[in-house]
Parts: C-alpha cells; sequence; structure tokens
C-alpha cells in the first residue's frame, strides 16, 4: 500500500470511529503529508509499515528548523496518534516515534481584548454596506456566545432557538451543546436575517446556513479571519487577533464579572475543565478579589 492509501484509512477511523470534525482530520493528514514530503525530496523511498525512527529522527530535526516548539510539538503528537493506528491496525508492532519527546512549549495564555476594544472594533464596521451588518452580526456572535470560528461558520438557521434564548452549537467531535443568545446579538442576527439574508440570491445546500457572503455561499474561515485583522488595522490596535481572540475574550470577561468555571466551560464546550482552567491565569487580580469577598478567614 502507498502512503496516501494508509492515509485514507486513517482518516476513516478518525472519522467514524473516533468522530472528529474535518478540521481536526485535516490537520491531522497534514502532519503526515509533510513527512512524505520530506522523503520525497531526499528521495527516501519507504513505506509507513517499514520507516524507521532514524528516518523520523531526521524528518524532526528538519521540521524543527523551520516551525516554533509548539508547532513542533503538535506535528510530533500528529505523527505519533497516525503511527498508533498503524500499531492499532496490526500494521506495525512498533511506533518509530516511542523514544521521540516533543520539546516543551511552556503554557501560553491567550491574548484577550478588553471591552473597550471590542465595541471599538465592532463600532468600525462600516454599515452602509450590506456585508457591514453581517460582519457586525458575526462578531457579535462570536464574542457573545464564545462560538469558535468553524461553529460560526457552519451555524444554521434551525439552530436559533430565540423564544428559549438559546443557539444550538455543533463543537468538536460533532458534540451538540446549548449556549445562551444574549438580546443585543439576537437583535443583529435578526437585523441582518431581515434587511440583508432575505435578499440574497442563496445557493444550493446553504438555504439554513446563516452567514452567507453575497454570492450566496457559506463563508470560509479565511474571510472572518482577514474581517477581524482588517478591523484591527483600521482601529490601530497593536494586538495580533484573530476569531478565537473574541472567544478568549469571553471567556474572559465572564469570569471576571464572576461566573463560575462550570458555567464557562459548558459555554465554550470544553470536555475538560482543565482546558478551561487557563483563564484563571489571565487575571490574577480577580482571584484575589474573590478570595477577599467570600472566604471565611478573609
Amino acid at each position: 500500500m502507498k502512503w496516501s492509501n494508509y492515509i485514507k484509512d486513517y482518516q476513516s477511523y478518525l472519522r467514524i470511529e473516533r468522530g472528529l470534525s474535518k478540521n481536526t482530520i485535516d490537520n491531522y493528514s497534514f502532519d503526515i503529508e509533510r513527512l512524505c514530503l520530506f522523503l520525497e525530496t531526499s528521495q527516501i523511498d519507504v513505506s509507513p509499515v517499514k520507516i524507521t525512527d532514524e528516518t523520523v529522527q531526521q524528518f524532526i530535526y528538519s521540521v524543527s528548523k523551520e516551525v516554533n516548539p509548539r508547532s513542533q510539538a503538535r506535528i510530533i503528537s500528529g505523527l505519533k496518534s497516525f503511527f498508533n493506528y498503524l500499531i492499532f491496525e496490526d500494521y506495525r508492532n512498533d511506533s518509530p516515534l516511542e523514544l521521540i519527546e516533543s520539546p516543551k512549549t511552556g503554557r501560553k495564555l491567550p491574548d484577550t481584548l478588553s471591552v473597550k476594544d471590542i465595541d471599538a472594533l465592532i463600532a468600525a464596521i462600516d454599515l452602509s454596506s450590506n456585508e457591514g451588518e453581517r460582519n457586525r452580526a458575526m462578531l457579535e456572535t462570536l464574542y457573545g456566545c464564545g462560538l469558535r470560528v468553524s461553529e460560526l461558520v457552519a451555524l444554521k438557521i434551525s439552530d436559533l432557538y430565540f423564544e428559549e434564548g438559546f443557539m444550538k452549537i455543533t463543537g468538536k467531535g460533532n458534540k451538540e451543546r446549548f449556549v445562551p443568545i444574549g438580546k443585543l446579538t439576537q437583535k443583529y442576527i435578526e437585523i441582518y436575517q431581515n434587511e440583508i439574508r432575505s435578499h440574497l440570491n442563496i445557493k444550493k445546500g446553504c438555504e439554513d446556513t446563516l452567514f452567507l457572503n453575497r454570492r450566496g455561499n457559506q463563508l470560509t474561515r479565511a474571510m472572518i479571519f482577514t474581517i477581524i485583522k482588517d478591523l484591527a488595522v483600521r482601529i490601530g490596535l497593536k494586538k495580533s487577533i484573530s476569531p478565537h481572540t473574541l472567544r478568549h475574550s469571553f471567556a474572559t470577561h465572564l469570569l471576571e464579572n464572576g461566573a463560575d468555571l462550570r458555567s464557562i466551560q459548558l459555554m465554550l464546550g470544553h470536555e475538560s475543565i482543565t482546558t478551561t482552567e487557563i483563564y484563571v491565569h489571565l487575571d490574577r487580580s480577580f482571584l484575589k478579589e474573590v478570595m477577599h469577598s467570600y472566604h471565611p478567614r478573609k
């Protein structure tokens, strides 16, 4: 079997057995394809079943010159998953990454924006264009509901339960959760739906997709990255931000205003509360205030 055949089988395993999303599967596949490119460039003709730890080490060493430790660790993790799958399917007896350790990356705290920055970002949107109303609704949804960008582009009209005050989100691994939706976010979505979206020539298959481009197709994640980065330039924001920055800001502002970690975990769709705990590190002054306010020995 060629590398491509093994990769195709692995993708099917990730989709069917592990229930991973297309984006996650694409990321896993990219790591393996990068190894394949290295083998081709180095003129090393070897299958996934026969590749040795020395060859993989050569690849890791080559990669380490091009990417930061965090990206290097992600690539190693992706390859370990692939070779563990080959062992699971009895294609191999051992993993060529068994003795390879990931570089220490430390814990990177997410960037956040202040409420003032977010207000400025949204105020900078040009509402004279049809796309402006859509962009305002999208940013309000990202920040107001703490969504991932992939969740935003996949959001359906049928997922909106305005009367109940919730929206249904399909997150990583196709896991569903219900997220509260505020009145302001709801208001801007309805303006977009009634004044802009209703006049679009919607392409087949996108009838239920909430946010569309001017041609009636689903938006791409890259387009939303571009919209947010352009707005940051417009207001002179020095931070490098992305759609995920709004999600981080959502969680941080909830925590700062007294929300408990368990509630934030449920709204973000984190499988483990240890993932949510990173927000505790963002504002130690808030933790001190909580201690002084609620501990009996204050």
